[in-house]
């Protein structure tokens, strides 16, 4: 079965394989399930690697179940870290949670996913339920998982209510009734105690798959907006393509591997070691292609290429701010209002590391001014264009 190899050719884990393999002879429509976390709504190819292989489940005929944990949110899940990620809002977790199916569907096809919030059936345990549910699980074995170890033999702050969420993500498995659960490796625990619950509830234990996390353009550390190294699904494609050329040579394949499902490995690793330029074009056209059409891959290569060379695009955006009037801006605040900085110290810092021209003309003077007696093209970084009027 072709799907089934293209899930297995990107998952680091199956556990297990043979009750995979019982499930999908049982000729069931199986539930899959994808956890989201609605505190980041805004998806980048990271987040694809579980979604493409969501979709080849529906492809086998699945449904899939897309589970957003607005209520986990609302009391500040753990966050794989140091420290406690803090809760959002009713309003807030809804907000960001509603934004993911029309990300999720540039992938998934909307017809065979279904997206749920799991307040739905947390808030309504009582604390009967709750405790129930707590003597199903060891604090021992709670504590295997390592950002919980690590935090409480360092004697750092760790709360009663953290160690509830595995708990919550686990149930959300025996609320729905899950035949699979996917996820990225850094979920391998949660997963698996969704499992056990299910067997403490009678039911039969779904199937845990884990994929590798996508590392991120700057070739380290796993992909992430925060971070700022990262391909958002939902960029523009000419955004997307400059930035698959930028790619680590080194971490190319695994982005050929696990955010594509058409394009031959072999044939990707052969062009990589021969013309890793063109491994690159061939990845970033792909990816285009995916997310925005092939009409726009042209387009896309043409202003890559125009910028690779020093010049400037012919379509960039036009803007006039608002301190027009005086026909002389600061060119700090200028950028802060063009969106290119969030901030004025972000704005000198790029300034001071020539990361700025005017008029394609580097400028490192922090206390620079546009003069706005005639339209001005500012250059932020090497693709980001706006004319100043």
């Amino acid at each position: 079965m072709e799907e089934l190899d293209l899930i297995r050719r990107k998952a680091v884990q199956i556990i297990s394989e043979e009750d995979l393999e019982k499930k999908l002879k049982s000729g069931k429509k199986l539930t899959i399930k994808l956890g989201a976390d609605p505190s980041r709504p805004d998806l980048h190819l990271g987040h694809t690697v579980v979604l493409r292989a969501l979709k080849n489940f529906q492809d086998m005929g699945h449904e899939v179940v897309f589970i957003i944990g607005d209520y986990t949110a609302m009391i500040g899940d753990p966050s794989g870290k140091s420290k406690t990620r803090p809760a959002l809002t009713y309003e807030q977790a809804h907000s960001a949670g509603e934004s993911y199916f029309k990300q999720v569907t540039k992938i998934l096809d909307p017809e065979k996913t279904k997206i749920v919030f799991n307040s739905e059936w947390l808030s309504k345990l009582d604390l009967k339920d709750v405790l129930s549910l707590a003597s199903k699980y060891t604090v021992a074995r709670l504590l295997e998982r390592d950002d919980f170890k690590n935090r409480y033999e360092n004697n750092l702050p760790l709360s009663m209510h953290e160690m509830f969420y595995p708990l919550m993500q686990g149930y959300d498995s025996v609320a729905i009734n899950a035949d699979i659960e996917i996820g990225g490796t850094d979920q391998t625990f949660n997963l698996l105690v969704g499992r056990e619950l299910q067997r403490n509830y009678e039911q039969e234990p779904q199937v845990v798959i884990t994929f590798p996390l996508l590392v991120g353009l700057d070739g380290k550390e796993k992909m992430s907006k925060s971070l700022g190294n990262y391909i958002g699904i939902d960029e523009a494609p000419e955004s997307m393509y400059e930035k698959a050329m930028k790619i680590p040579d080194d971490v190319l394949f695994d982005y050929f591997k696990l955010t594509t499902d058409n394009i031959d490995l072999a044939e990707a690793q052969k062009l990589i070691n021969e013309d890793v330029i063109a491994a690159h074009r061939l990845y970033a056209e792909e990816i285009v292609r995916l997310y925005h059409g092939e009409e726009f891959i042209k387009v896309a290569e043409e202003r890559y290429a125009q910028v690779a060379k020093g010049g400037i695009p012919d379509d960039i955006k036009e803007i006039t701010l608002s301190t027009a009037d005086s026909k002389e801006v600061k060119l700090c605040d200028a950028l802060v209002e063009a969106g290119f900085a969030a901030s004025k110290s972000e704005a000198r810092r790029s300034i001071q590391g020539n990361g700025v021209k005017v008029d394609s003309e580097v400028v490192n003077d922090i206390n620079a001014t546009l003069d706005l007696t005639s339209a001005k093209v500012v250059q932020f970084g090497k693709n980001k264009f706006v004319k100043i009027k």
